[in-house]
């Protein structure tokens, strides 16, 4: 899925050993932040638009679509990215090897045509989504929960999304799948551990962590806000 959709099976879940509340040791930020996200990641997975996607049952119209926001999300996060590169706390995350703008570029242009840009608006939702990264501009570690709200799913259930839109509409990793993409990091299992490790150690006090899981749930709720409003117009049929 997209970054709250499908996660890879070889990654932990909230019940396995590594989550376990009776260890003496406090879990680790990344670890902290899975698990009290969960919930939200699996209300995204449900949804009935991503079930379409996932299904092969989603119109070519309907992946577009999916793009087309992506694309106007992406341009904030990376901007907003951009400007806090420097900053000590979500400088930490901030690769430009995962930057997407580019390949969503050249997915639009296979899925649109060259005038793509006169042809995809921000829904209401993306608008709103849009927006609140923008206001993390000034809020380092909410910047930290949309990066990782974003990127991590892309890494992970966005490699799903990858092989079936590949199969379902003759797209190709050059065009159409770009997005999922991500030759630079050579391997997408160990940039991951990277990526947690970056999290981990984060000087964060109890606060700070708090408010960083919070934004990160927010995140969620505005994406499956996105999804419901593409559902509504390309998956009408499915469950929301």
């Amino acid at each position: 899925m997209d970054t709250h959709q499908r996660a890879a099976a070889t990654e932990p879940t909230p019940q396995s050993p590594e989550f376990s509340e009776s260890s003496s040791a406090p879990a680790p930020f990344s670890a902290e932040l899975k698990a009290a996200t969960w919930s939200h990641h699996e209300e995204a997975e449900a949804h009935g638009f991503t079930q379409a996607l996932l299904d092969g049952t989603l119109s070519r119209d309907g992946y577009a679509a999916m793009v087309a926001q992506h694309y106007f999300a992406y341009v904030a996060l990376e901007e907003v990215g951009r400007a806090l590169a420097d900053d000590p706390v979500a400088g930490r995350v901030v690769f430009p090897e995962l930057f997407r703008v580019p390949a969503l570029q050249r997915d639009l242009a296979a899925l649109y045509g060259p005038d793509w840009r006169d042809r995809i608006v921000p829904s209401a939702p993306t608008r709103t989504y849009v927006a609140r990264i923008e206001q993390m501009a000034d809020e380092p570690g909410g910047y930290i929960a949309h990066h990782y709200t974003r990127y991590i799913g892309d890494l992970s259930g966005g490699q799903f999304i990858r092989k079936i839109a590949m199969r379902s509409y003759g797209l190709s990793d050059a065009a159409g799948v770009a997005f999922y993409v991500f030759d630079e990091l050579h391997s997408l299992p160990r940039f991951k551990d990277t990526y947690r490790s970056r999290l981990d150690a984060l000087d964060l006090d109890e606060a700070a962590r708090r408010r960083i899981v919070r934004e990160t749930q927010l995140a969620y709720q505005l994406n499956v806000e996105v999804l419901a409003d593409l559902g509504r117009d390309h998956a009408p049929g499915a469950a929301a």
